[in-house]
């Protein structure tokens, strides 16, 4: 049942976050700061996303993944307290989560999560913001691919089509053949009791290096993006009817090794930023999302944040207020510390608009 409301979170019981960040970073120069670091997981963070509730957005909450194979969805309020009660565990090492709204599924419409679970090569969806599964035990994909590591998920987005109203989830994994078929796309179905997933489309280019994680969708302007480790960031359409064309190869320079965590801050209907994690060294790159003047498919280096997360794998941002603290919307980013770091974004604003 959907539990939306101001009063939300007021019932769930919660654990205190960290008090302390751990301030290790890899260059001398001073750190944009988090307003607020979340409890630590039991294991391994690596990706978050942002749930808004429709009905008050200061009760919105914070999904982080925590990767192990005794790993588990967690949920945060917009302090970084766990709130126990919503906290799923048993799932097999998820990566990546992404977040939907206003899925068919069954005889309801609900708001939901979806992870990847690795070591299963299933997707597991949970709706929102109860954390109640609709398909128990998730539903496999990759289906008779026999490479090695070729059925490992990896990343995850959701990408809900403003035309069509259809919802897609685009999953990625640890390895892969270099034909243009590594992300597979599914679209989500419903059914009499649930959801079901139907394959449209075998897409994107692999360099063969390393893996694709990190996938992020501007579903308003209708891209793909994905981080190609080691390489750069590819461009794709979302919708699969407009062809599998790569529309563009960024981010190719300037970076110290893996490219990671992608996340889009939208100032307009056309604009905003990119940001894209160079993991080893503690920065995000920042690109215009409205690309270049006379070809939205350029995407040249704006600025580069000092964050005070470590090696950060994942991040999430989005543009709506979400309460006295974030007024402009909200980043947050995975820390190797067992954490989430949440920070205003007009801190991050105020960098890239001042360097």
């Amino acid at each position: 049942m959907f539990l939306g409301g101001a009063g939300l979170l007021a019932g769930f019981a919660c654990s205190s976050p960290k008090e302390e960040i751990n301030t290790e970073v890899s260059l001398q120069e001073e750190k944009i700061k988090p307003l607020y670091v979340t409890g630590a997981l039991d294991h391994d963070s690596d990706d978050p996303a942002i749930w808004i509730n429709p009905d008050d957005a200061s009760q919105s909450l914070i999904v982080g993944t925590d990767k192990d194979s005794l790993g588990a969805l967690y949920v945060f309020d917009l302090k970084g307290n766990i709130i126990d009660s919503l906290v799923r565990k048993g799932i097999q090492r998820p990566n990546n989560v992404d977040i939907g709204y206003g899925l068919q599924a069954g005889d309801r419409k609900v708001d939901f999560a979806v992870t990847g679970e690795r070591l299963t090569s299933r997707l597991r969806f949970y709706s929102l913001p109860d954390m109640t599964e609709i398909n128990a035990g998730g539903i496999e994909v990759y289906l008779g691919e026999t490479g090695p590591e070729y059925k490992d998920l990896m990343g995850v987005a959701v990408y809900q089509s403003p035309e069509s109203g259809k919802t897609y989830v685009i999953a990625g994994r640890k390895n892969g053949p270099t034909d243009g078929t590594y992300l597979w796309q599914y679209e989500v179905k419903s059914t009499a009791t649930g959801i079901e997933l139907e394959l449209v489309r075998k897409f994107g280019n692999y360099s063969g290096n390393k893996e694709i994680e990190a996938i992020a969708v501007d579903a308003e302007m209708g891209y793909i993006y994905y981080s190609d480790e080691g390489v750069g960031v590819r461009k794709y359409y979302a919708d699969p009817g407009k062809g599998n064309e790569e529309l563009a190869l960024f981010a190719t320079e300037g970076f110290t090794k893996d490219h990671e965590g992608i996340s889009i801050y939208k100032t307009g209907d056309a604009t905003g930023y990119i940001l894209v994690s160079d993991q080893e060294v503690n920065y995000f790159h920042v690109f215009p999302r409205e690309g270049a003047e006379g070809n939205p498919h350029e995407h040249q280096l704006i600025s580069k944040l000092p964050l005070s997360t470590i090696s950060s794998d994942g991040s999430e941002v989005t543009n709506k207020a979400l309460g006295p603290d974030f007024p402009k919307g909200l980043f947050v980013a995975m820390s190797d510390d067992k954490t989430f770091q949440i920070y205003n974004w007009e801190d991050l604003e105020k960098f890239i608009k001042n360097n």
